[in-house]
């Protein structure tokens, strides 16, 4: 099967599996949760958790879970992103942002319900409560203080200072990174792997996704991108293009990409889709 081919069943799957579980779930909130949950994206984060659980041969079912719990918490922080007290934007995937159509205070509260109802799925889901609370962990985590949140707070105040070259990546590592990070833990333990097994891989697929966005700013369509471009210059904010220019940033991502890539030789031909998704986000449009 190619690459192409695995990849959109992956996102099929776990579109099927959304969608089945919000089927039931009525009013505004819900309505709300939907429309910016549902609203298409390549589900990378939860692909990432199913083909790292898959390469380790380890419980898919339990990946899929994991990988949309995950996906809802990287959309509740989208849907706060978006806001006007953060980056204030428009649209998202090429429709009005959540803020736009309901109302702020009823997209905070669709952030909210999402973030809590990452943890009602895996705690309905009847495993042991050993991988639960394991995946819990990770999740929590690296979307919290230390990770994600940790991380639009650095990207906040880096609006009024320049920043070097450690804390641009300390500041990505944790906004960006660290949900790339769970995800592929996530697919580990579903493999009652050590959650670090494929750190190496994570961690450059998490930066390498960064550049590529921070040049999509500069370079991108904006109906391919769905949103405006040049908006990290309206911000003021320091970036890989502004720190190594756009050709730098290309080199940047090309390295961080092959040492993604070159993490993976120990899994040999069981990592050929990690290392063809690798490749695949260098060359994203969107």
């Amino acid at each position: 099967m190619s690459f192409i081919n695995t990849l959109e069943n992956y996102q099929k799957k776990i579109n099927s599996f959304l969608e089945e579980y919000l089927s039931g779930k009525k009013g505004e909130l819900y309505d709300a949760v939907k429309y910016s949950l549902l609203a298409g994206g390549k589900r990378i984060r939860p692909v990432l958790a199913l083909a790292v659980c898959d390469a380790l041969e380890g419980d898919n079912k339990k990946a899929l879970v994991f990988g949309t719990a995950l996906e809802m918490i990287h959309t509740y922080s989208l849907i706060h992103d978006d806001l006007p007290c953060m980056d204030n934007d428009d649209f998202r995937r090429g429709k009005p942002t959540n803020h736009k159509v309901f109302g702020e205070a009823t997209a905070v509260l669709s952030g909210d319900a999402l973030l809590n109802m990452a943890c009602e799925l895996i705690t309905e889901a009847g495993f042991d409560a050993k991988i639960t609370v394991e995946a819990l962990r990770i999740i929590y985590t690296s979307s919290g203080a230390e990770g994600m949140v940790g991380g639009q707070m650095l990207d906040m105040k880096a609006e009024k200072v320049s920043l070097n070259e450690d804390e641009l990546y300390l500041l990505h590592k944790k906004k960006t990174g660290a949900l790339i990070d769970a995800a592929a833990s996530l697919g580990a333990i579903c493999a009652e792997k050590d959650k670090d097994l494929l750190k190496g891989y994570s961690a450059s697929l998490g930066i390498a996704f960064q550049i590529r966005d921070d040049i999509l700013d500069v370079d991108g369509d904006e109906i391919s991108l769905g949103k405006p471009v040049n908006s990290d210059e309206k911000n003021n904010k320091v970036t890989f293009v502004t720190l190594y220019g756009i050709g730098g940033a290309q080199n940047k991502l090309m390295e961080e990409t092959q040492n993604a890539i070159d993490s993976l030789e120990f899994l040999g031909e069981k990592g050929k889709f990690l290392k063809e998704l690798a490749l695949y986000l260098l060359n994203r449009e969107s």
